[in-house]
């Protein structure tokens, strides 16, 4: 595992612990600088895979996790059910590219405690970490808006995973393999997902529930 540390064991001056995990190398270091530079923070760990991210939180126990969405591995909304189950303690901040409400949405079911995207000035992170130790949540606005005209995620978890995995191109027979369904059932699922979605079909299907943050 590939893990960037700080002095495990506490941090002096009872400075906000952080967890950063971004598979962008460049990013990540100017968003471990930028932190660098708060009085009351320090990074103690740094990861660029999602399923890197609870061993982590549990060799250097942070009190703030920072984690994007897209990672090898495990995405940053998969690790941070994860992380909430294993180490409830730890408060979770989505930090995305991809502003799209189904994401907020989906990152609240998650158990984060704020949704921001990387565009947002750098006091505003810094803000947020100290917000979520303090038990508030932390929502870009514009999304919070936008989720409250977009609406519920019309798919089951099911058909998110079938209409997922059909994204790259896969026959039925290949989805009913890998998912252990029978065909008849992918069929049925996608069917359904393509009606659900208003799509023309199941490529259009994939498109509109990417966009919208659901897949």
């Amino acid at each position: 595992m590939n893990v960037q540390t700080g002095e495990p064991g506490g941090a002096p001056g009872g400075r906000i612990r952080v967890l950063l995990a971004e598979d962008q190398s460049m990013v990540r270091e100017a968003l471990a600088a930028l932190l660098g530079l708060e009085s009351d923070i320090e990074v103690v760990a740094q990861v660029a895979r999602g399923d890197e991210v609870v061993d982590a939180a549990r060799a250097h126990r942070p009190d703030v996790a920072l984690l994007d969405i897209e990672m090898p591995g495990m995405t940053g909304l998969d690790a941070a059910a994860v992380l909430r189950t294993e180490l409830p303690s730890v408060r979770i901040v989505i930090l995305t590219t991809f502003g799209r409400p189904g994401y907020l949405r989906r990152a609240m079911e998650s158990g984060a405690e704020a949704f921001l995207v990387k565009d947002a000035p750098a006091a505003e992170l810094a803000g947020a970490v100290r917000r979520v130790l303090r038990g508030e949540r932390v929502i870009d606005p514009t999304l919070a808006a936008a989720a409250l005209v977009d609406g519920a995620c019309p798919l089951t978890a099911r058909e998110r995973e079938v209409l997922r995995a059909s994204a790259d191109g896969s026959t039925n027979a290949e989805l009913a393999r890998r998912l252990n369904l029978s065909q008849g059932t992918v069929r049925n699922y996608l069917s359904t997902a393509i009606q659900k979605t208003a799509a023309r079909n199941r490529a259009d299907a994939v498109r509109i529930a990417r966009d919208k943050g659901w897949l």
